[in-house]
Order: C-alpha cells, then structure tokens, then sequence
C-alpha cells in the first residue's frame, strides 16, 4: 500500500519537475585518494568550497610557496586568488602557516570555513600544497572534502634521473617534467650530463667539450645535438629549486668518455682521437688512468660543476667502465673521489665506486639487478650509503611490454606493479633501512626524442616510485585505484601517458 502511494504523489507532480532529470554536484576528492598516500587521514566534517573569492594567507617567508599555489589554481580553475599577508576575519581561505611538523612533513585541515597547511618550514608547505592540489575537483564547483591529512616523507631522497647525453633535451623539456615530479613530491632531479654520445654542459676551461661533444650529430643516431649553457644549467637550477627539487649533476668517468676524448685527444693514453660514436654500445671508452692531465681535466670539472651547484650532490658516474682495469678503476676513484669534497659536496656515483675505500665517505646508486652484492654490502658496512634504483624495477626507460613502442629490455619488461611490488629498505642483502637514502628511477634517452617519449616512459610508473619513496607502507590494490583515479589530471594537462591495462582508469 505505501509503494502505491509513492507511485501516486509522483504521478501528481507538475510534469515540468517530475521529468526534470536531478543535477547533482560531483562528490568531493576523498582524502584517502592522495599520491603518495599520506601517513595518517582523518577524513571528518563539512568540506570547504573554493570560489573566486577565496584568498591564500601566508607570512612573507612562505610567500614563494603562496604563489605556486596561486598559479596552480589559476591552472586548475581560472580563478586569480589573491596572495595576502593577512586574511580579512571571517574570508574563505587557504592558510599556509607556521607548524609543528619539521624537514618535509606537513598537517593539512579542511573546513567549512577554509584549509589550513601548517609546516615548520616551505618545503613541508610545498608538500602540503600538493596534496591540496590533488584534492581539487577538476571541475567546479570546487568542494574539497573535510578533515586532516598528516603526512612526512620515509625517505629523505626522492628522486628521478634524466639523460640529456644521448638525446638532448631542451630546457622547456627539463622544466616541464619538474611540474610534473614535483606534483608527487619528487625532490631530486638527477641530470646525467656526458656520455660517449655527447656532452651536454658548458666547461669553460675545456672548451670543446660542449663545441665538439655537443655540437648536431652526437647522440644516439646523430639525432639528438645540443647542450646546456651555464646561464641555462642556473635557470633550470633555479626553475627547479621553485619547486623545492634539488638538480644532482652527472659526469660519467672514467668510462662513457668518448665524447670528451673526441673533443680532447690528449685525455686517450695515445693522444689519437676516437671517432665519434652514436650507437647504443657501452664499456669500450676509458679516461687514461696514469696521465695527470685526466685529474686536470676531473678536477677542472667538478670545480666548474660545483660552483654553478647549489645542491649538496656531484654525481661522478662510475658504471660500466669495462675498458678500465679494476686496479686502475680503484686508483682513479681513490684520487677522484676527494676531489668532490674539496670542492664542497659530497660524492655520489654508481655502485661500482663501492670497490674504492674511498667510497665510504660517498653516496652509492645501486642499479645492480641482484639482491645480492656483497661488494656494495661490504662497503655499506663500512658507512657507504645507498640510493635505490635496481634497474629491474626502477628504470622507467624499460618497455612496459614487448609491444611498447619506445624503450629497451635488457632488464626486463616493467610494468606499474613491477614498479610498485618491492622495498626498497629491505630490497639488498646486507643493505639496511638504516643505511637507505631513498630512491631514483633513471630515464635513459636512447630511444626517445621529445617530452611526449618522456612522459610515455615516465607516467604512470614514476607515481609508484614516488609512493615507495615517501609513504610507510605500500598497499597495491589501494594504490591502483588512487593511480586511476589521476589519469584524468594527466589527460587536463595533456601529458601523455602510458594507460597501463593493470590499472582501472576512470574518466572525468
């Protein structure tokens, strides 16, 4: 009798309401749907609404982080919020504050009558304004769900590497990738800088390395020419430091060389230059270990890189020197690695430099595809430590599949749980939590040659080294659908990525 009644009074609506389909606004971003997912959530109460009348508070000191949040939302809604010292009592804001969480964490709260992120100092405001980022609707009206986040980082290093020495790429390239990695709270930006292929930063004592081993031709098929001038490596240094990520410049040595070697003769053991190389091989190029003008020409390097680097990293490379005999191998690492530090920063360089005792002093990338190195394990129990970046599971230029389109497989197919299904604190043997830095995942440029290969290749994979990288605990059937839930933010940004079939992607 009660179902027919309902059947009745709805019969008896106007026919103008009862037809009128219900409008209903999109549900608020949930909370939990942050990348990387955030320690502790509290999702709770009334959300706040942002409009066109909302203003961003913030002291002079967060005033750099204000304005990214600013621009982003500019970005995101077409709205210009208004960057104040002091909001009017009673406006709708976001307030970037003063916190009681240090280094990189943060405390975020929505509210009815605005958000609030609290840090001790702007990166941890940056990190928050992240995640705020993320839960902004794409389309208005723009509610943000209620409650708080409290969020800091596992790892303090998280980074991504990038190879302009095979494939050049441009400046506006470089940058557009860091809005991208910042967005997931990336903080290190790795650029390998030489290779066989090229040489891609300006010496001012060596002259031709960028005039020869940058000039067009080099790089992998003569396609990828170019290099950064010390004004552009500053801008980009500055660009990315905006953003709260740290550039770590890479010189390989003492192999991957031939480009300096071609530009230099006096740096082979038989002053002859070697011709020119864009293929794709590796280990046949070594400096020549017992000539002094090789420390010269190092020395000479690192003074100029460390200079224009405000960061605390020089990279040295180290890898694949199969050319160099491991005597001589150690020798120059003994009077090389010293050099770094002479010159203000600390050492970072492949997992090779751990047979030096020079190492020990010094920051170690572990690309090794084994879970086993007692070389590495040993060095690490005499105070080496270790960036994870097992090429097996971290390097995003590895083809998702035999049928993708760009990228290699000599380490293996990487699909996104590939990416995801590992620890990196207990990922080594003989390598402990205690002696991790965090992580990298490189993106080599052999097959690539514009920002939509980069993009390919990088996205969605770097998002599940990120979550690695920063939350406590992993948790894939979470993370695929938090990761699907983002395509739509790429798709509005027109980065192009892979659109992994692991992964439930929605529209919207």
């Amino acid at each position: 009798m009660r179902n027919r009644l309902a059947v009745l009074l709805a019969c008896a609506l106007p026919l103008s309401l009862a037809s009128a389909p219900a409008v209903a606004a999109p549900p608020a971003v949930a909370l939990t749907s942050v990348i990387p997912a955030p320690v502790a959530v509290n999702p709770h109460g009334p959300g706040f609404r942002l409009t066109g009348r909302t203003v961003i508070e913030a002291p002079r000191s967060a005033r750099p982080v204000a304005d990214r949040l600013a621009e982003a939302v500019r970005e995101a809604t077409g709205y210009r919020l208004a960057v104040v010292g002091h909001a009017p009592r009673h406006a709708a804001a976001i307030r970037l504050a003063p916190g009681r969480t240090g280094g990189e964490g943060y405390e975020l709260s929505v509210g009815r009558d605005g958000v609030s992120i609290r840090s001790g100092g702007n990166a941890g405001l940056f990190n928050g304004v992240q995640t705020l980022r993320q839960l902004l609707p794409l389309r208005a009206p723009y509610a943000i769900a209620g409650g708080e986040i409290v969020d800091k980082p596992r790892f303090a290093y998280r980074g991504v590497h990038l190879d302009l020495a095979r494939h050049f790429h441009t400046p506006d390239e470089v940058k557009r990738y860091i809005d991208e990695i910042s967005q997931f709270k990336v903080n290190y930006l790795h650029l390998h800088l030489s290779d066989d292929q090229g040489w891609r930063i300006q010496i001012d004592s060596w002259p031709r390395l960028t005039t020869v081993g940058g000039a067009a031709g080099t790089g992998v098929d003569g396609v990828g020419g170019g290099y950064l001038t010390k004004a552009q490596y500053r801008d980009l240094v500055r660009y990315a430091a905006s953003r709260h990520v740290t550039i770590v410049p890479e010189i390989d040595m003492p192999g991957h060389v031939n480009a300096a070697q071609v530009a230099y003769p006096e740096l082979t053991c038989d002053g002859v230059a070697p011709p020119p190389r864009t293929d794709t091989a590796v280990g046949y190029s070594s400096l020549c270990i017992g000539k002094e003008i090789t420390y010269r020409f190092v020395e000479d390097v690192i003074r100029e890189l460390a200079a224009m680097t405000p960061g605390p990293l020089i990279h040295i490379g180290g890898d694949e020197a199969h050319a160099t005999p491991q005597a001589d191998y150690i020798a120059f690492q003994e009077r090389v690695l010293p050099l770094v530090k002479k010159y203000g920063k600390t050492a970072y360089g492949w997992n090779e430099i751990t047979q030096a005792p020079a190492s020990h002093t010094a920051i170690a990338q572990y690309w090794d595809t084994s879970t086993t190195n007692p070389t590495v394990a040993a060095a690490v129990a005499a105070g080496t430590k270790v960036i994870m970046s097992p090429a097996n599971r971290t390097y995003l230029d590895m083809k998702y599949d035999p049928s993708t389109r760009l990228g290699l497989s000599w380490a293996g197919y990487i699909e996104v749980r590939t990416a995801y299904d590992w620890d990196p604190g207990t990922h080594v043997t003989g390598v402990p939590e205690s002696a991790v830095l965090g992580i990298e995942a490189p993106l080599w440029s052999e097959t690539l040659r514009s920002i939509e290969d980069i993009e390919f290749m990088a996205f969605p994979r770097l998002a599940a080294v990120a979550e690695l990288g920063w939350s406590p605990t992993r948790d894939w059937e979470s993370f695929r659908t938090r990761l699907g839930a983002y395509g739509p933010r790429w798709t509005a940004r027109g980065v192009d990525f892979y659109p992994s079939p692991q992964i439930p992607w929605t529209t919207g």
